[in-house]
Formats: C-alpha cells, structure tokens, sequence
C-alpha cells in the first residue's frame, strides 16, 4: 500500500513550499495548497482524499481519467445491480472538469503560476490500464515518480532507450532523486508476467472441457491474463455490467467527429471490448453471455452459471517460495477494493481505533498476537492518511446497507494471518484442485528495483511504500545507518550520490524510539521493538522537519540514573507505565497521557507530551537542562501555548 505523501521536494513553488502533489490529495496543515496534483492510476491507496478535491487541476494519463469517472463503491454499485438504487453513483464524476490528461511519452510544460513551470513526461508503469510513471523537469532538477510499477527485465530495458530518458540512462545527465514503488524489499525473485501466465495455461489445460472457470480480479492489472486465457481456452470471458462499462471507457470516439475512427486509450482496450475494421466491428474478449466457461464476474452478483455450476477458481498469488509455500496476493501495493470493493473504514481516527479494538475483545478466535498486529496495522494506517478496505460478502451488509464490523475485523485479522504465508489447497478431486494459482506480482520485486536504479544511477532514492514499524524494528540506527531496512542498505550501490534523504527523515522522526533501543541493552528500560513501532505509528506522516524543537530529545540521558533509589523506581515505574499504554496494554498511571495522545486533537501531541515527560524525567534524576514549555490548556495540554512563550 503506497505511503507516500504526495510531496516532491525538488520542485517548491515561488515562495519555496511544495508547488504540487502526486498520488496524494488530503490537505497538509502547516502548507499552502498546491498549485497542481498529479495521478499516477486508478488503484484506491492513490486516490486518498481525491473524492473531495475541489482544486485545483489534476494530471494524469487518458485511461486513468476515463477510468476513474466511473469508479462506483461496491455497495451502490451492488444496490444499482439489483434494483434498489435507479441511478448509478459514481463517485469522482464532480472531477470531470477538474481532471486534465496528457499522452504519454510526450514532454508538456505546465505553468503553475507565473514564473513557475514545470514539464512533465508520462511513461507506461506496466502495472494497470492507466497507470504511468512522472518524470518532472524545471529549474535545473529532475525526479522520477514511479507509482506502482513493474520493473521486468524487459521493461527497463525498453524504458531506457525512451528518447525522453536515454539521456539519464546513458549517464549524460543525472537523476536527483528517483520516488521509488517499494512494495517489496524482501531479497526474493519473482517470476514474470510471462513465465506466470504460462504455469496458468498450463494448468489449466489439464482440466475437462466443460470445466467452468472464474478468474477472482478483484482490482486492475490483470487483462493480459484474460486476454491470453481466451485465446487458449477458445471461450469469451463474462463479465458483470459494471467491469463491462469500466473496460468499454478506454474506447472513446473523436469529440468533434463522431464519424471518425475509435480512439483506444490503452493497448489492452480493442481485444478486451473489440474495435472497427472499415465497417465491421470485431468483438473483444468480454462479454454479457453468461453461458461461456470463463467468467470473471463480481463477487456479489455471480451470475446464475457461477452459482449453480461446479466452479474452479483462478486465484493470482506473487510468488512461489523456495520452501513450497506461496505469498499470497493481499493488496500489497493497493487496488484491493477496486473492482471487488466491498467496503472501507474512512477517515479513521485513534479514537476510532480505541473502539474497534475493545469491539475485537468480544470477537472468539483471535490471538492476543493477532490483536497486538491489528493494533499496530490500524495505527499505521492513520499515520499514513489511507482508508482500510474490508473485504466483506454481500450478505455482511443488513437492510441500511451497513457493513458487520465483525466481520470486517475478522477479515483484516485474517489477511494479517495469512500475508506471507502458503494457502491450503482446496481439490475437487485429488488430481485437480478447485483453485489454480499463478505467480502474477504487479509490483516488483526487490532485484527488479535494483536493477531499474541501476540503470538510471540517481543521486538519491526515496521509497514511495515505508513499513514504517518495520522500519523501526529492524532499520533505526544512531551509530550505523547501514544496519537494518534504510535506503542506504538498500540502493546505495545503485546510486551516484551518497545522501539518502530518508534515512535522515527517519533518523530525525524517530530518534527517540532509536535512543530507547540503543539505552535498552544497557539499561533497566524494558522498552520492546513492539512498543517502540507502536509508539511511532501514532505519529502522522511529514516530510519536514519538526516544527517543535527536540533540545530535550536531544539531551543525553545516562542509562543508570542518578538520585535516590526511591525516586530510580518510581522513574522506571513511569517509564513501564509509558511503555505499557503505548503497547496497548497498559493500565497504569500513565493511562491518562496514552488517551489524550490518541485524541487526535493536535498534529503535535505526542511529540509535546513526549518532550514534557523527557524534561522533567532529565530533571527528576539531577541532570537538569531539561526546559519543560508551557503548553495551551485548551486543548488537553496538547500544543504549546504561543502567546505564553511556548513557541
């Protein structure tokens, strides 16, 4: 799922704030709004904040745009298909004035405000009908914007003789930074496309004739394996009305010439949908007919083939791993609830995460293990500004068309369990299994990225998917930056400078949960690695550096205090008491601080609160040094007060 912030920092407007946005379009309190947005594709952890845009224009290729005016939610889309809505809701139709597309492989200079222009070139990213990669020119710099992207051995060899970018992959000049899908940065090969729709066919050939077939696309990215499945298996492919009348955008006529020749938006367009030769129309691959053996239908409104027939279904996984496990195909990277979208927890806030997990106290079968994940996943995800898809059938909705939390949590505890790990096979008969999988990763794999940056040697890598956590636990290093999950570790040998932005970004946010790992070894601070990503996941997202200053953070506290053993116990007392709340598992004195830090009524709390409690902590064991500032008592002691010096 993609975390990025939508800043690119290369290109700051006339009064040196960020003049545009890309894949992100939610409001940044502490800057001004941007001049322009940029699109990357369709897939919903791009589109966070997109529903409520009003300006200004946003950018993206033709596909996308056409695409995205029809985007329905499941539930509407569901309640149109049986009746009970009698119009469609499209849900981005209000951008249609908004959104402004540009071909692809063309260079076009946009005026962002007077004095201020900024080109930008359009790539193919081979992940989805739509989807494109930003290559952003101006004022001497030069980035690329990869959004999610499959990086292919032949891909990035094609992508380097582009004329628009041989120059950067030749080495005649230089990229500053490339913003990087790092979905995947485990050290594991992942077939390609090909080589993975091959073991379909494959398997697939070993079946009956009549045998009825349901591919589960529950998101975009996988049309090249309809289209190679309807030409092996001789047979159209039925589709729902909705998928039907997504595919059929990418043709569109002339808009002054409806006499003129169609216009296909995406190379998979004329086989999906069909296209005109002279005055004949040749059909496409999908059709409305439901008596064919391939469907790929909704699932919600599978037709009466899907349901009264034995069925074997097509499910596409990343990877099959050394040890006969596969890593199974979870949303990583986003789209999850595109096509198959069943329903979202938005705009959630910690409070609501405070709910939700004393709800999950009443649900039987979870682990205290898979409780503290969800936790931790719920918690990132507000960090990072994303709604949560639930994957939910039809009949988890009740007559409001109100979803069963229940079994939304149950679904993401699931997908929490399972991520990584190998599925058990499901057989109609002992030779022949009910569900074929395939390796189909939309996203690269880690070798695959190397190699894209090695091909375009950039002074600076910056990831555009951060399992902050993660990070945390494995990557947070005062005394090396090398150690653990950085960019440095990474993609340094892939790069011609050597500043990793990122790395300093995460040294400086995180610096805190770094010194409490590093004091751990030597101390008696029972802190974990849990805690510690726990305690930065309450944090929101910023690429900048703090508005709060970090003197207290910065000041060196020994690990062995000084004073009374009396006052020694009650520090460590109120230390545990933090550690605790922050894990979720808390009932100690410092409950009160855990809740109204999780109050979400300032951007700052945490790191206010964290500075207080370090100050008088310093103090408390006679270092001193530690100024305590004086903090607004109008919103539960959660900023500090400007008009009483506490800027």
């Amino acid at each position: 799922m993609s975390t990025f912030n939508g800043l690119v920092a290369e290109f700051p407007d006339i009064r040196g704030v960020n003049s545009s946005t890309v894949d992100f379009f939610r409001s940044h309190p502490d800057l001004r709004p941007p001049l322009a947005c940029f699109l990357s594709h369709i897939h919903s952890d791009h589109l966070a904040g997109l529903e409520s845009l009003r300006s200004p224009f946003v950018y993206c290729s033709a596909a996308t745009k056409q695409m995205l005016l029809r985007l329905e939610r499941y539930p509407c889309r569901i309640n149109y298909a049986t009746g009970i809505l009698e119009a469609r809701v499209q849900r981005y139709r209000h951008l249609r004035n908004l959104l402004k597309s540009i071909p692809l492989a063309t260079p076009t200079v946009l005026e962002l405000e007077p004095g201020n222009h900024l080109q930008v070139t359009l790539f193919d990213a081979n992940h989805c009908p739509g989807a494109v990669m930003f290559l952003f020119e101006g004022r001497g710099k030069a980035v690329l914007y990869t959004g999610d992207m499959r990086s292919e051995p032949w891909f990035v060899n094609a992508i380097a003789r582009s004329p628009h970018l041989i120059e950067y992959s030749s080495g005649l000049k230089t990229l500053d930074t490339i913003y990087l899908d790092t979905s995947f940065t485990e050290n594991v090969a992942f077939p390609t496309k090909a080589e993975g729709i091959s073991e379909l066919l494959r398997k697939v050939s070993r079946y009956p004739d009549d045998t009825v077939f349901h591919f589960q696309a529950w998101t975009y990215g996988y049309e090249d394996v309809l289209l190679a499945l309807t030409r092996f298996l001789k047979s159209k492919i039925h589709v729902d009305e909705y998928k039907m009348s997504i595919f059929r955008s990418l043709v569109t006529t002339h808009f002054d010439d409806k006499s003129a020749p169609l216009n296909h938006l995406a190379p998979e367009a004329p086989g999906l949908v069909g296209f005109m030769c002279g005055n004949a129309h040749h059909s496409g691959c999908l059709t409305r007919d439901e008596s064919v053996r391939l469907h790929s239908c909704e699932k919600g409104a599978y037709c009466t083939t899907i349901k009264n027939s034995p069925v074997v279904w097509i499910r596409p996984i990343i990877t099959h791993l050394p040890d006969g496990h596969d890593v199974a195909e979870v949303g990583v990277g986003g789209g999850a609830d595109d096509l198959e979208r069943e329903a979202e927890l938005d705009h959630l806030s910690p409070d609501d995460v405070t709910s939700i997990m004393n709800a999950l106290g009443n649900i039987d079968g979870i682990s205290d293990d898979m409780r503290e994940s969800l936790g931790q996943f719920l918690h990132s995800v507000i960090a990072n500004g994303r709604n949560i898809p639930l994957d939910m059938e039809r009949n988890a909705f009740g007559e409001n068309n109100k979803a069963d939390l229940a079994s939304g949590l149950r679904s993401i505890v699931e997908k929490l369990r399972t991520r990584g790990q190998g599925a058990p096979t499901e057989s109609l008969r002992e030779d022949l299994p009910s569900v074929v999988t395939f390796p189909y990763s939309r996203h690269s794999s880690y070798p695959e990225l190397r190699h894209f940056a090695e091909t375009f040697k950039p002074r600076d890598v910056w990831p555009c998917t951060v399992d902050e956590p993660r990070w945390i636990r494995e990557g947070v290093s005062i005394s090396s930056s090398k150690e653990g999950i950085t960019i440095e570790s990474l993609f340094s040998e892939c790069c011609s400078g050597d500043t990793f932005r990122h790395d300093e970004y995460m040294k400086e946010r995180y610096r805190h949960s770094a010194d409490v790992i590093l004091l751990n070894a030597e101390s008696q601070i029972t802190i974990s690695s849990a805690t510690a990503s726990q305690l930065s996941s309450i944090v929101e997202y910023r690429p900048k550096v703090y508005e709060v200053p970090l003197s207290v953070l910065d000041s060196n506290i020994p690990p062995q205090a000084a004073g009374s053993p009396g006052l020694d116990s009650q520090v460590a007392r109120a230390e545990e008491g933090l550690s605790q709340n922050a894990a979720g598992n808390g009932e100690s004195s410092c409950a009160v601080l855990g809740d109204s830090q999780m109050s979400g009524v300032s951007d700052w709390a945490f790191e206010t609160r964290l500075q207080a409690f370090q100050a008088a902590l310093s103090n408390a064991r006679g270092h001193g040094g530690g100024e305590i500032r004086l903090m607004s008592t109008t919103d539960n002691h959660s900023t500090l007060d400007v008009e009483l010096g506490g800027d």
